[in-house]
């Protein structure tokens, strides 16, 4: 039986709360209430506590900060669109000022940075002392504050089974987090996942080893959807999208793409009359996946050679690119099945001046995207497709890798080498500022707070 504690009540409770009634200075003396004249036990017991302190935190409220839409999750943000609907970043910086911190990150990576809270995560592959072409691939932990690290952990030390494009890296796919766990996707090295304080929970190591086009290289990220983690797998070998649980990593479905060769797009996990699909591009289809089974719901072709660009999403249309060796650009509604090419289930469709590396932006009902890898810029009206306007000329833009973002009422556009351009977010092309960081830039800037967060090919930069 659990021991009882009693403890004495202070003979004028007041006194506890409210300096007016307590104060001994006052000219009337207060008179103490008639049950508290004298010391009353109470009984505590150590069980009662623990339930009522258990209670207590049970009924606190969650920190405004937990809510998705106050952190950057995932490679492109709360919802998949590029965009923040609560941070307010500067527009006006460099690599000296408005930088609230810069660090140096070793080794090479074009992953994105994701935030959460006070923590800042990051992957590279770091070569190995000695050479012999065995890289150590690396997730780090920053606080978000200072930039200092909170802590490394080293994935996995291997010697990449082949090589990459120049410009890609060995670390190209971005991490994500649900707010309690943290994952580094290495491709064909593996998904690891760890809790915040850097403990590995749990890793998958046996995806079959991918061939990507001409010696490219990797670079797809995860997406979190609910308790599931999706992993997609497009390569010249057999292609799928793998679905895992978040929490075991143990396998939920695997979809086959066998007719898909490699394909860089991640995941968009959406929500259709109470049920989610998953929209991948692809080179011979795009295609809505169910997420609870992996069951193929419907299919359109059209799409140009080895699509890069990730889909984006809103009121009921999803929005698929590709613009290498071609163009192509489609407004999809998500009731169809089936093969839907041809029919009312495709709103609208574009054939020019469509993206290729970088992903489209959606915002306010406006639809952003570059020509090809160029810093030509087309914004559409996104129910109809009407050109709002565009194909114009961004200043300072000229190569693009990493995808436009938009947040506080600007669009930040992002060249290759460090230059980062900021237009109005709206239906004319309005520019704001013309930024360089001084280093390259091929990951996609993270708006959170007051705060943008850019993976530069040396350093981490927080800008505030």
């Amino acid at each position: 039986m659990a021991q009882i504690q009693e403890f004495p009540i202070c003979a004028n409770p007041c006194s506890l709360f409210d300096p007016i009634l307590s104060d001994p200075t006052q000219k009337k003396p207060v008179k103490p209430f008639p049950l508290a004249r004298r010391f009353i036990p109470m009984r505590f017991s150590p069980i009662t506590s623990a339930t009522l302190t258990l209670t207590l935190l049970l009924l606190a409220p969650r920190s405004a900060s937990a809510d998705p839409s106050q952190n950057w999750a995932h490679w492109r943000g709360h919802g998949g669109n590029g965009i923040s609907t609560t941070a307010t970043p500067p527009t006006t910086f460099s690599d000296t000022a408005n930088v609230k911190w810069k660090v140096e990150i070793p080794g090479r990576g074009s992953g994105s940075p994701v935030i959460w809270e006070d923590r800042v995560f990051v992957t590279s592959a770091v070569p190995e002392a000695g050479g012999g072409g065995k890289l150590s691939f690396q997730l780090f932990c920053l606080d978000r504050a200072t930039g200092a690290l909170k802590w490394k952990q080293t994935a996995v030390t291997a010697a990449p089974h082949e090589g990459t494009h120049e410009t890609n890296t060995f670390a190209s796919a971005s991490p994500c987090t649900d707010g309690e766990r943290v994952y580094a996707h290495f491709g064909s090295r593996g998904l690891f996942c760890y809790d915040l304080e850097g403990t590995l929970l749990w890793s998958k190591t046996d995806f079959p080893p991918m061939t990507a086009r001409n010696g490219f290289g990797e670079g797809s990220s995860p997406t979190i959807a609910g308790d599931t983690i999706l992993v997609p797998w497009d390569h010249e070998g057999p292609s799928a999208l793998y679905a895992l649980n978040k929490k075991t990593g143990a396998p939920l479905w695997t979809a086959k793409r066998d007719d898909e060769p490699t394909c860089w797009a991640t995941p968009l996990v959406v929500e259709v009359e109470g049920k989610s699909q998953v929209i991948m591009n692809g080179q011979t289809k795009a295609r809505a996946y169910d997420l609870a089974t992996g069951e193929e719901l419907w299919s359109c072709g059209g799409q140009t050679e080895r699509p890069v660009a990730s889909a984006v999403y809103a009121d009921g249309l999803t929005f698929i690119a590709s613009g290498f060796r071609g163009s192509f650009l489609g407004a999809f509604r998500l009731d169809g099945k089936g093969d839907i090419k041809g029919t009312e289930h495709v709103a609208w469709q574009v054939g020019q001046d469509t993206p290729d590396i970088a992903s489209p932006l959606l915002s306010g009902g406006r639809l952003y995207f570059f020509k090809g890898k160029s810093g030509i810029l087309t914004c559409l009206e996104a129910a109809t497709g009407k050109v709002l306007f565009g194909p114009e000329r961004i200043p300072g833009i000229s190569s693009t890798y990493a995808s436009p973002v938009a947040a506080g009422g600007h669009v930040y556009l992002t060249d290759r080498s460090g230059t980062i351009t900021v237009i109005k977010d709206g239906p004319k092309l309005e520019v704001v500022a013309t930024n360089s960081l001084g280093q390259g830039v091929d990951a996609t800037p993270a708006p959170v707070g007051g705060q943008l967060f850019v993976r530069g090919e040396r350093s981490l930069f927080c800008l505030e």
